[in-house]
């Protein structure tokens, strides 16, 4: 019996490594969505704000892995289906923030506290805020449950909800860790710079580059995050799709599902842009 749960639990421990190297593509795409999400509010706000998106995450989690593990359990085929559905979805997400990355768009407004808000205001801002996070945790909770399970699809169902459970709690614990070390950066180096009063001090230079290096972070996991969701995309495909998966047989593995992922999500992205100009066109035509 103990070598029976030994050996469970070591192929829990290879499948859950396999299984956080097909979701690191999301979970750092995750990490750099909520950590901008989570900024842009006043200082003492930052850290409740946070929690609260923390707990909504649960909950999804709490929403997501019964389905997952049902559908596993009694309509396999489903869980290939939603994985690929998945893919066009975040080779679409990709796909969106190359272009607008390329091309002037609007940027949605952060909450400022220096903006004339009554608390009222500022608190229903976060409140708006928060729902946009945890909806946006819900979608990215979906493509990471679905990608891990995809995984150890094949395994028997009690190391599908070990390796599965254990993913999707890393998702929340370690993402949701580490956006709060980053989104409170700032405010440790602005405490490192009133350590003392002496004018560029180790612990003022420090401290400034804490301050400066908050928004490059921030912006450079969006970058890194961006390719990995093309990458991430791309690999669906490639696994799951067999015209794909032998598309390009000279080519690295990694080159064909970026090029696969990236062609994938601009496709994608072309119909939703048509299908969005069309519904403006028939609405302006209703209003005339």
């Amino acid at each position: 019996m103990l070598d029976d749960i030994a050996a469970l639990m070591d192929d829990v421990a290879v499948m859950s490594k396999v299984a956080a190297k097909k979701t690191a593509g999301i979970l750092g795409d995750d990490l750099a969505v909520n950590a901008e999400k989570a900024s842009g509010f006043v200082s003492d706000r930052e850290l409740p704000v946070l929690w609260a998106i923390t707990k909504g995450s649960f909950l999804n989690k709490l929403i997501i892995l019964p389905v997952a593990f049902l559908l596993s359990a009694f309509l396999p085929a489903a869980v290939t289906v939603i994985l690929v559905l998945g893919g066009l979805y975040l080779a679409y997400e990709a796909a969106e923030k190359i272009y607008e990355y390329f091309v002037p768009h609007k940027h949605v407004a952060v909450i400022n506290p220096e903006e004339d808000l009554s608390k009222e205001q500022i608190l229903l801002k976060e409140k708006e805020k928060v729902k946009s996070a945890i909806l946006t945790d819900f979608i990215l909770s979906v493509e990471i449950v679905i990608i891990a399970l995809g995984t150890v699809v094949a395994k028997p169902i009690s190391t599908q909800i070990m390796v599965v459970s254990f993913i999707a709690l890393l998702a929340t614990v370690g993402v949701y860790g580490i956006v709060a070390l980053i989104v409170r950066m700032d405010e440790f180096g602005l405490k490192l710079i009133a350590v003392n009063k002496r004018d560029n001090s180790f612990s003022d230079k420090i401290g400034k580059i804490l301050v400066a290096a908050l928004p490059k972070i921030v912006k450079g996991m969006g970058f890194i995050g961006t390719i990995a969701l093309v990458l991430v995309s791309g690999g669906i495909f490639v696994h799951n799709i067999e015209f794909l998966h032998h598309l390009f047989p000279v080519l690295p593995s990694i080159v064909t599902e970026f090029i696969v992922g990236l062609v994938m999500g601009f496709v994608v992205f072309a119909v939703v842009m048509l299908g969005k100009k069309l519904l403006r066109k028939g609405k302006n035509k209703k209003a005339k």
